[in-house]
């Protein structure tokens, strides 16, 4: 259940307003943003070095057929859609389909963020077309992001995965590490996710046991940041070391040490929280 995170950002402080909704307009007449998906990719439109999510009144302008849609809401009033498209669905002409994570930076910082919404939608309705107790197909509930099961009653709600995330400091020092899966030579902050019955802090005092062999103490919140990969909730905390030397757990890190803001190895980039946390250090030490 542990991990080290290297996260991208999904910042909620939008620009403009977004209004969830889940009861679509009787009547669709004016375009709105499609955040349409085959498996994992996004439907977008390049434009230079950019790109922006298909702006119709619907995707059949495009010749798209999806296999079920979702309304999101509205984003300064006009409406937002998600959609799952088939599996050998192809890209019209003019449009192309990329991961979340390549379009970081590409897309507009307000379309980004409901681009990860929209995809945590779009596989939770994907995957809960039918009761997980008697296989009964569900319904959705019409004023309510919520599937019904109309036989035994069981209700499923969009799933979130809370994880923590954590900067662990001694003194003017700041403890890093390393997973294999990570880019050449990039460093971050310990991670992990919560399981059954366990409290936040008390997932924190595990992982870092766990991943590092050390203890801490004085765990405060941080912030938090939405991870739809596919549907977890990063919650950031700060924590000073107590006791232990470093032992790192080898099937899950290749390295770890302290490091003073002097130091640094290469670290996640901006906006994300686990740069944040790394931030927030420097800046306060």
């Amino acid at each position: 259940m542990s991990a080290v995170r290297y996260a991208i950002a999904l910042r909620v402080d939008m620009h403009r307003t977004f209004i969830p909704g889940i009861t679509h307009p009787a009547l669709q007449s004016e375009p709105a943003w499609w955040f349409a998906f085959v498996g994992n990719k996004l439907l977008v439109r390049p434009e230079g070095t950019l790109s922006t999510i298909p702006n119709l009144i619907s995707l059949s302008e495009i010749g798209l057929v999806p296999v079920r849609t979702q309304f999101l809401g509205t984003l300064d009033n006009q409406p937002c859609y998600s959609a799952e498209l088939p599996k050998d669905a192809i890209a019209p002409d003019g449009l192309t389909l990329r991961g979340l994570r390549e379009l970081y930076g590409m897309l507009d910082e307000d379309l980004f963020v409901l681009s990860g919404r929209a995809i945590q939608i779009v596989e939770w309705a994907r995957t809960h077309q039918y009761c997980g107790h008697c296989a009964t197909p569900t319904t959705q509930l019409p004023h309510e992001r919520a599937k019904r099961c109309p036989k035994c009653g069981l209700v499923n709600y969009p799933r979130l995965s809370p994880a923590v995330i954590m900067l662990i400091s001694r003194g003017e020092e700041l403890l890093l590490a390393r997973a294999p899966r990570f880019p050449a030579g990039m460093y971050s902050v310990l991670a992990g996710f919560v399981e059954p019955g366990e409290s936040l802090e008390e997932t924190v005092v595990r992982e870092v046991r766990e991943e590092v062999g050390i203890e801490v103490k004085d765990i405060r919140y941080f912030g938090s940041q939405p991870w739809p990969f596919p549907n977890s909730l990063m919650i950031g905390f700060t924590a000073t070391y107590a006791s232990g030397d470093i032992v790192i757990e080898p099937e899950e890190l290749v390295d770890a040490a302290w490091f003073s803001k002097h130091n640094l190895p290469q670290i996640p980039p901006k906006l994300s929280i686990a740069r944040k946390l790394i931030d927030w250090f420097v800046s306060t030490h």
